[in-house]
């Protein structure tokens, strides 16, 4: 079942890597202006990018300029998204790892 799961995890994966990779690009690059706007370092940038893509949000490092601030929103949004996409795929390959599932669904 295991294997199953991962392989249809990656089947949906290879489906969503467009999306996936839209977003992540969306991310990395908001956080990269967010850093530039603050004059933060890569290392403080990169940190806060994945806090608040994930939602975190620990608030050590916060944007004080407006325009950084409406980054960050755009970061957390995107992020929502990503785990969303995450999550869906997630379900998706347990559905098509469950052989009494997939044998039922044929047969309707």
């Amino acid at each position: 079942m295991r294997r199953r799961f991962f392989a249809s995890l990656f089947q949906q994966l290879r489906i969503l890597w467009p999306i996936f990779s839209g977003v992540l690009v969306v991310i990395v690059g908001s956080g990269a202006l967010v850093g530039w706007i603050e004059g933060w370092q890569l290392g403080d940038t990169l940190y806060f990018t994945f806090v608040t893509g994930l939602t975190i949000g620990y608030g050590d490092l916060v944007p004080k300029q407006t325009i950084a601030r409406v980054l960050a929103l755009v970061i957390g949004l995107c992020g929502i998204v990503l785990t969303g996409l995450i999550a869906a795929a997630s379900v998706q390959a347990l559905r098509g790892a469950d052989p009494d599932r997939s044998n039922s669904d044929n047969a309707d």
